[in-house]
């Protein structure tokens, strides 16, 4: 998690790192923080605030790095680094916000990431008397460094930026993306990666690191993205690259192609909504150029039609969100192709051994493309011997660079902490390879995929149809639940995998309890939550399993439920036992997931804007998790 930037050339620093932050924010937004080179090379300033970005950006315009807009001033700082932090180990203090800095200040880091050993090596570091500031794991790498630059114990210092960094980080045990500076080395950044994401960029105002391209984009789409175990040096006139062992290597430089605008609300209230009336467009890009001549094209597989036949048992592993997709995958995949498929949460996976061969497909499914515990997940599974097929939003990502193949999400940038068209843009992906395997399985004709694809991408329209005529009717549902204390979620079917992501966004950005249950499990425990009032909302459309799911929906009308149903454009009777009635078009119960998600994912927008909540930033969250 965290957002990490920083900057060395000719231009305000702080300007530029205060804009970097505030894009970055979504990734955590405990506390936030600068380290300043001053210009009058008196060593280092290090500002930090408590809480968002913006009571860092006060601060700056209060010490005159910047003004009142958050331009750059005269004879400002022209090299720094910058954070903004999603706690994991301490409190959300000032202490614990980062840079952090040496005994004497002289050095100062900035990290994302967890470092697993931290205890033992504090230990070690107070025991050679380095006096420590704060609560956590990564100002133990400030001392580390510290000693590696200026030597300890007899032992001569490298008074190498980069060259102690390399030092430092052989001592660490997780996972680490890291920017330093030093006072003795002005204009200089060194950088580190393992597990932890880090890109950089060089134009001719300077160089830039940042721990997620849109930080930076805005001067450079250029970036290099940082492999694990290789080091770069940032000076203003650019970068340059070592490994391991400090030999001089020249990484890959991509192109970022998607638009700035991405990441600019474009007249929409908040994040969340505007990504939510993005999905439309999600679903025709990621469906483009994917049927040539009546059959399924996935080049980027990575696997030939003979290996994918060979596949005889499925994990869809992944996190959160993620994982709900999965469950709408494994109907898909058994339903189409037949093969056995397991959804697997990735952080239970590598720790139960689970039986895998070379005959097996391991999907990896991650909006980041970066989530700590899929990445564990794929490298255990490729230990085994299995095939790794990863589902990302964002190209190049370790997800990416570690599967046999992927399919993009074609979600573009995400900005809002609860994932909403990246889900879309999963289950369609799902979807697909699911029909692909059931192609390739025989199970499914090229006449069949025809059939199945041009109605996936029917989706589009009705998708479109449920944002144009259905938000009236979701706000008076809301409006049933914004003062309950719990809710509980109900389907069959497809309808119990949407109605375990609707229980999860509606936690997640309104922090209104909410449970889901497969709707036939009611009456062996959650129908004892039932009382006048409580919200019930339920993915009742229609299906193989319609009348069972009304039945068990009269159980809790007949207790006096609040019932909130997702129906079928057309279904009349619901109205006999529902309060409020959320209106679908009628699809193929396979292609539900994606239609019937949206009115969840916009209920739980109005329930969390009506008891006041913040929908982009919900406390507590943060969008990459990038540590187990």
């Amino acid at each position: 998690m965290c957002g990490i930037v920083g900057y060395t050339g000719t231009a305000g620093a702080a300007a530029i790192l205060t804009s970097g932050l505030s894009k970055l924010e979504y990734r955590g937004y405990d506390s936030a923080g600068v380290a300043l080179e001053r210009p009058d090379g008196s060593g280092l300033e290090v500002v930090r605030r408590v809480g968002k970005v913006a009571m860092m950006g006060q601060a700056l315009a209060a010490a005159g790095e910047i003004d009142q807009t958050g331009a750059a001033v005269p004879g400002c700082a022209t090299c720094g680094i910058g954070h903004t932090r999603w706690a994991t180990h301490g409190r959300p203090t000032e202490e614990n916000a980062h840079p952090h800095t040496s005994c004497d200040g002289r050095i100062a880091i900035v990290h994302n990431g967890i470092i697993e050993n931290f205890a033992e090596l504090r230990e070690e570091l107070v025991a050679r008397g380095h006096v420590f500031k704060s609560e956590t794991d990564t100002e133990v790498l400030a001392h580390l460094l510290e000693e590696a630059y200026y030597g300890c114990d007899g032992k001569p210092g490298s008074h190498d930026l980069v060259s102690a960094l390399r030092q430092a980080c052989e001592c660490l045990v997780g996972a680490y993306g890291v920017a330093a500076v030093c006072e003795d080395e002005p204009g200089v950044i060194a950088v580190a990666r393992k597990d932890s994401p880090i890109v950089i960029g060089c134009c001719e105002q300077g160089s830039y690191v940042a721990s997620d391209a849109i930080a930076i984009m805005d001067a450079t789409r250029d970036v290099v993205v940082l492999e694990d175990g290789v080091f770069a040096r940032l000076t203003p006139q650019g970068a340059t690259f070592t490994n391991a062992a400090g030999e001089a290597v020249e990484p890959p430089v991509t192109h970022i192609d998607w638009s700035a605008d991405a990441a600019e609300k474009g007249g929409y209230p908040d994040f969340m909504l505007k990504e939510i009336y993005e999905q439309p467009r999600v679903v025709r890009d990621t469906l483009a150029g994917r049927l040539a001549g009546g059959a399924l094209a996935i080049d980027e597989l990575g696997l030939t039609l003979e290996e994918l036949n060979l596949i005889d048992r499925v994990y869809v592993i992944a996190c959160g969100t993620s994982y709900h997709a999965g469950l709408v995958a494994k109907n898909l995949i058994e339903g189409w192709a037949r093969i056995p498929c397991e959804v697997e949460a990735a952080s239970e996976f590598r720790y139960r051994n689970p039986i895998i061969t070379t005959s097996t497909l391991v999907v990896a499914v991650s909006q980041s493309g970066e989530t700590a515990d899929t990445l564990a997940a794929i490298r255990d599974a490729r230990i085994k011997g299995a095939k790794v097929f990863g589902i990302t939003n964002v190209v190049g990502s370790p997800v990416a660079r570690e599967s046999d193949g992927v399919i993009y999400t074609k979600a573009n940038k995400e900005v809002a902490v609860a994932s909403t068209k990246s889900f879309i843009g999963q289950v369609v992906s799902l979807t697909l390879l699911a029909m692909l395997l059931g192609q390739v399985k025989g199970r499914l004709s090229q006449a069949q995929v025809r059939l199945l694809f041009r109605e996936l991408g029917d989706t589009v329209q009705q998708i479109q149809r449920i944002l144009d005529q259905q938000r009236p009717a979701i706000h008076d549902a809301a409006l049933a639940c914004k003062d309950a204390s719990s809710a509980l979620f109900v389907g069959r079917g497809m309808g119990a995998a949407i109605s375990y992501e609707g229980a999860l966004k509606l936690k997640e950005v309104s922090y209104l309890h909410a449970e889901a249950y497969a709707a036939g499990e009611m009456k062996h425990g959650p129908i004892a939550l039932i009382e006048p009032g409580f919200p019930v909302i339920a993915v009742a459309t229609k299906s193989p399993t319609y009348d069972k799911t009304v039945s068990n929906l009269k159980e809790c009308e007949a207790r006096g439920a609040s019932l909130i149903v997702v129906a079928t454009e057309g279904d009349k009777d619901i109205c006999a036992i529902a309060d409020h009635v959320i209106y679908v078009p009628a699809v193929r119960d396979a292609f539900s997931p994606i239609t019937a998600t949206v009115p969840l994912q916009l209920l739980a927008r109005e329930v969390a804007l009506l008891r006041g909540c913040d929908v982009d930033q919900p406390r507590n969250l943060a969008k990459s998790v990038t540590v187990e």
